[in-house]
């Protein structure tokens, strides 16, 4: 449960927002270094893609679902 709530707060921090990658922040830098790697423009399916993706909306069903079923496998088994 923290986790479905921080990782989004988390990505937030970074610089990652619903209204785009906050000027100074850390995710303007990972844009930055991603744009110049690759010419200009930054890949779908990168990794600043997708913490932008999640930043903006949030995480996707699937994505909870995964993340619910894998901490709490990975809670009991260390429990």
């Amino acid at each position: 449960g923290v986790a479905l709530v921080g990782l989004p707060m988390f990505i937030g921090a970074l610089g990652f927002t619903g209204a785009g990658i906050a000027a100074g922040s850390i995710a303007a830098k990972m844009m930055s270094a991603a744009a110049i790697a690759n010419g200009g423009g930054v890949a779908a399916g990168s990794a600043v893609a997708v913490l932008q993706s999640v930043g903006a909306a949030g995480l996707s069903l699937g994505a909870k679902v995964g993340l619910t079923s894998a901490l709490g496998s990975a809670g009991a088994a260390s429990g």
